[in-house]
């Protein structure tokens, strides 16, 4: 391991696995899998050295490192999704941008690996969180921009067990809109049609404390979705655990993105992804995995 590190170092690129430790069991249980949440960042020529058309290897590369079974991406353009399709074949995309013409605008595209994971037909698509959920480009409590969430319900070709995986990214302005938001998105996991349990990534723009992020976890007024933040099932007291960076790879208090998991799953491991080039990041957000298998207790269980 020491010689691998120093390697990794002479390159210029740390060890993609910080802050891992063991969780609820072995993280070699041969069906276990990975969740990643990745905000990549849009395509912005203001971004001057960290232009998409300059990072986007780097990109491309955490995905095929975390190996995961499940990527939600926020802020995905159409051009950066139609480079990661093309990059990543071994994925398939579920996607729609949050505007109302399907072409245009940012996406929270929700990836999946094709080989073990067949989506359900009849229970996949986007909602608007708005008051108008199925109305596209549709905003509402003050929010800066549409907001959408990309989900579908997937079987496991190897076990014949279901889940749900649901995608989003909060507003960054209106707290209105992050808190209402979260939790239409609550009572819609609640609403789903089969009770196979959940799993949900995206950049929430607040911290582990904040009414939204309880709303999901089902302690604030009740809501009715129980889902715990993987990250903290594993590390439940570690410092520093900041998720934005804006570019520097500087560490800070609060964490905004997340994965997060109904009961029904043990979380075998989590972690915050570090990697970087020469101290080039591939994203203004470190991105975050969290290895899951479902729990055999929680068998024909929901949440």
């Amino acid at each position: 391991m020491q010689r691998l590190c120093v390697c990794l170092l002479i390159l210029g690129v740390w060890p993609a696995a910080a802050l891992v430790v063991a969780g609820e069991g072995q993280p070699t249980d041969e069906n276990a899998f990975k969740v990643l949440s990745f905000n990549i960042r849009y395509a912005t020529p203001t971004d001057g050295p960290n232009h998409w058309p300059l990072r986007r290897e780097m990109v491309r590369d955490v995905i095929r490192r975390a190996d995961a079974d499940f990527v939600g991406l926020q802020e995905a353009t159409p051009p950066q999704l139609a480079y990661l399709r093309n990059e990543l074949p071994e994925y398939g995309v579920l996607a729609r941008t949050r505007e109302t013409d399907p072409a245009v605008g940012e996406m929270t595209p929700l990836l999946y690996r094709k080989s073990r994971w067949q989506p359900d037909a009849d229970e996949q698509g986007t909602f608007w969180l708005s008051e108008k959920p199925d109305q596209p480009g549709s905003r509402s409590w003050n929010t800066a921009c549409p907001r959408i969430v990309t989900w579908a319900r997937f079987v496991d070709r190897r076990t014949d067990r279901a889940l749900y995986v649901y995608n989003t990214h909060l507003d960054h302005r209106s707290a209105e809109a992050r808190r209402e938001g979260a939790r239409l998105l609550a009572e819609r996991i609640a609403g789903r049609l089969n009770h196979d349990p959940v799993l949900l990534t995206g950049d929430f723009n607040c911290g582990e404390s904040s009414i939204p992020i309880r709303h999901l976890k089902g302690t604030a007024e009740g809501l009715p979705v129980e889902l715990r933040d993987t990250f903290r099932v594993v590390h439940r007291e570690a410092k520093d655990v900041g998720t934005f960076h804006g570019f520097s790879g500087r560490r800070s208090a609060t964490k905004i993105d997340y994965v997060l998991a109904s009961p029904a799953f043990r979380v075998l491991s989590a972690e915050i992804l570090l990697d970087n080039v020469e101290g080039r990041y591939p994203s203004d957000h470190f991105p975050v995995v969290a290895t899951v298998v479902f729990d055999a207790a929680h068998r024909g269980g929901a949440d």
